[in-house]
């Protein structure tokens, strides 16, 4: 934040009691004029964050993925309606931690891709964050950008890179591989990373997209990937009902494709306190499920290829 509003005067900060949580206090430090706590009221960060909008200043709103649940109708009503730049930075998004249910981030996808005019993304590691929160200020996008990111300490040391913009919409595939392809979205990619390494030493060949957007979703890789494979699977740090994995299944159905899709995040029940990786591991979508399922299909399809 702070090396982006050295370049961009426009650039403020926003956030609702949660200054330390989400490191703005450093903003606040560096410049006092420019980063606000506005109180533990979400509602009025959102619309503050509106107002800011409406002068021509670029607004970085950081709300805990759990607590922007309180100000959905504000983000409804004073930002997506009149179509205004407001940067939403959902911090603790998926599995939050020891802090338990109350902090779990996981309804985010579900409830904002459901609002016209709203740029959904997650980052699947430090220099994506970075890259993210760049390309949100370049120029209006037409409405609001989201950017979903985890609790934790990261996956890269040398995370402070010189920033490269990054097309809205737009995937990148992380390796090719045959017959079965997974897709994730932000941070828990890099557990389907361990689990492709783990799968590669034992014969079994995914491939593995991140697809850094649910909203808009890069529909030319979603192309690529039904075209070219019948087994899908889909991992999201966040609830299954209306998530990313809907949004993959919603395209496969609007396109009359017919790939078989399992899909792995948060099922549908309260998360209880747990560390991170032990909360992964029992819904469902740590390292070693991914492995399993993959496994599980490709047995499924030598299966079916014997009987044939």
């Amino acid at each position: 934040m702070v090396e982006l509003a050295e370049q961009n005067e426009k650039i403020m900060g926003v956030t609702p009691a949660m200054p330390s949580g989400c490191s703005l206090n450093i903003m606040m430090r560096a410049m006092p004029n420019r980063a606000f706590d506005v109180g533990i009221a979400e509602q009025h960060a959102v619309t503050f964050s509106a107002g800011l909008a409406t002068q021509g200043l670029i607004p970085y709103c950081n709300i805990y993925s759990s607590f922007m649940q309180r100000a959905f109708d504000q983000v409804v009503h004073d930002v997506a309606i009149q179509k205004l730049p407001v940067v939403f930075c959902l911090d603790r998004a998926g599995i939050a931690g020891a802090d338990g249910p109350t902090h779990h981030g996981a309804y985010d996808i579900a409830f904002f891709r459901c609002i016209p005019n709203m740029i959904i993304s997650a980052p699947m590691n430090e220099e994506e964050l970075r890259n993210l929160m760049y390309t949100a200020q370049l120029k209006n996008h037409g409405g609001p950008f989201t950017i979903r990111y985890p609790r934790g300490n990261g996956v890269m040391p040398d995370w402070k890179r010189p920033f490269q913009e990054i097309e809205v919409g737009k995937g990148r595939k992380v390796c090719d591989g045959e017959d079965i392809v997974i897709l994730t979205l932000g941070h828990i990619g890099n557990e389907a990373v361990k689990a492709c390494l783990e799968l590669n030493a034992e014969g079994y060949h995914p491939a593995h997209y991140d697809m850094r957007f649910v909203k808009p979703i890069d529909e030319k890789m979603l192309h690529e990937v039904f075209s070219k494979f019948s087994k899908v699977i889909t991992i999201e740090d966040g609830c299954l009902q209306g998530g990313f994995g809907s949004a993959v299944i919603e395209f496969m159905v609007d396109h009359q494709y017919q790939s078989q899709v399992v899909r792995l995040g948060m099922p549908d029940e309260i998360i209880e306190h747990g560390e991170q990786k032990e909360l992964w591991q029992e819904c469902g979508y740590d390292s070693e499920s991914i492995i399993k399922e993959v496994k599980k299909l490709a047995v499924a399809r030598t299966t079916k290829g014997m009987v044939g």
